[in-house]
């Protein structure tokens, strides 16, 4: 039996936005595969790639030239990653025998093609004219939807008349999004001043740089603001894989100083919190309670992060964020799944052989998944044919090879069964069948 690990053979990069059709990189050259070929014999060597859905982003020639497929966004691609990238399977043939297997890694470039955004573009805010110095109010954030490190770096300046009694503070809270406040540096006197026009200017990383502002208007009122307040700003929690959707995973604890509807909470998700956690769970908005919402599948990860934020009913409102870690405890076996590549494919299921083909040519490239913890996502697999053989390539991979010679004249059809067991209490056990076609040759 056969062991090895896939790892990345070549990596390459290209800009986003780049049109369809272009040029990224000559596989052919940089694997070095053309080098101990006779050039008489370098035209047996083609390449091409598995008809998964990197095929829809990426174009490989026969040759091995790679070329993009479709306009890339960053953004759409890879949202909220700092690298975006996407990993192909090129299969290297020699003739009618597949020879090699690389893994090509291709980053999308960010470029600098979105300006920082502030939510609104006038916030209004208010300041007791009796409020000591050092208050603090909040404002929105600006969000930059690229995603490359420079070109999504903020920095945030406060433009104002001399002498104006304001600062701007940042600071970052537990989601790593920025929180911004205005902060009173002096005295506040009505009768000489009650209105004050600010601007926030948020600037990215990029060259050149781009820039959102944010008008502000301060009134010099009396009014009281607190924040929110939570107990602590983690939260550890356990729960069984087959936790109640009535009972609440964890209650949260928030105070807030402010009366009425300045210190009236209302509980969100963050964000930062995401799509595949928010779909699990359900967050009372006016308690903070947070539920079960559906837990068909939830042994498929251990650990889930929501970050909550409490805001409560102030103009503009103050918000505090804190961060709740759920471990699940899998108490679950769920059965292996099954996925087939083959490399000369009729359709989904079906795929072509010819019947002068060498034995230990390759077939097929099977994939399992078993997303289980423990024993229960332990898995291993056979085919039980004496035509066809399984070889293992590493982790959950394996490769279908011809195990004898086949004469369509004598059996031109074969379904072979791939059988996937765990290694649960039950085990439980997939089983897909690969159906082969023998194409005939003038013999």
């Amino acid at each position: 039996m056969v062991h090895c690990i896939l790892t990345i053979d070549l990596t390459y990069h290209v800009e986003e936005e780049r049109s369809p059709g272009t040029y990224v990189a000559d596989i052919a050259a940089d694997s070095k595969l053309l080098d101990n070929v006779k050039p008489s014999d370098q035209h047996l060597i083609t390449f091409s790639q598995f008809k998964r859905k990197v095929a829809q982003l990426f174009n490989i020639t026969k040759t091995g030239k790679l070329y993009t497929a479709q306009t890339l966004d960053a953004e759409d691609l890879c949202t909220f990653n700092k690298e975006c990238s996407r990993t192909m399977k090129v299969v290297v043939n020699k003739g009618t025998s597949v020879s090699k297997i690389l893994k090509i890694k291709i980053v999308i470039e960010d470029i600098n093609d979105h300006e920082p955004e502030f939510p609104m573009r006038n916030v209004n805010i208010e300041f007791d004219e009796d409020i000591g110095k050092g208050a603090k109010r909040s404002i929105p954030n600006a969000m930059d939807k690229d995603i490359g490190f420079q070109n999504s770096l903020m920095q945030y300046k406060l433009k104002s008349k001399s002498g104006e009694p304001f600062s701007l503070s940042v600071s970052k809270r537990a989601d790593g999004i920025s929180s911004l406040k205005i902060v009173l540096k002096e005295s506040l006197d009505r009768e000489i001043k009650d209105t004050y026009l600010l601007q926030v200017i948020a600037k990215d990383g990029g060259s050149p740089a781009k820039q959102g502002i944010l008008n502000i208007n301060i009134s010099i009122i009396d009014v009281n603001d607190n924040p929110p307040e939570f107990s602590k700003p983690l939260y550890n929690v356990s729960i069984q894989s087959t936790h109640h959707k009535s009972k609440p995973i964890i209650v949260l604890s928030v105070t807030d100083a402010d009366a009425g509807e300045n210190g009236k909470i209302t509980f969100h998700f963050s964000p930062k919190t995401s799509d595949l956690s928010k779909s699990y769970f359900q967050l009372n908005k006016t308690n903070g309670n947070i539920f079960l919402s559906k837990y068909t599948s939830l042994s498929k990860k251990k650990t889930y992060e929501l970050f909550i934020e409490a805001r409560d009913g102030g103009s503009p409102p103050f918000s505090s964020i804190a961060t709740v870690l759920v471990n699940v405890i899998n108490q679950h076996n769920n059965p292996p799944s099954i996925d087939i590549d083959y490399v000369n494919a009729i359709n989904d299921n079906t795929a072509t052989i010819s019947e002068n083909i060498k034995v230990g040519s390759f077939i097929a490239y099977v994939m399992v998944t078993d997303n289980d913890v423990g024993q229960n996502g332990e898995v291993s697999c056979d085919i039980k044919h004496d035509t066809f053989k399984l070889q293992s390539m590493g982790s959950k991979e394996y490769k279908i090879i011809l195990n004898k010679p086949v004469d369509r004249e004598t059996q031109g059809h074969y379904n072979i069964p791939v059988s996937c067991q765990d290694k649960g209490l039950p085990p439980l056990k997939s089983v897909k069948t690969l159906s082969i076609q023998v194409t005939d040759i003038n013999d």
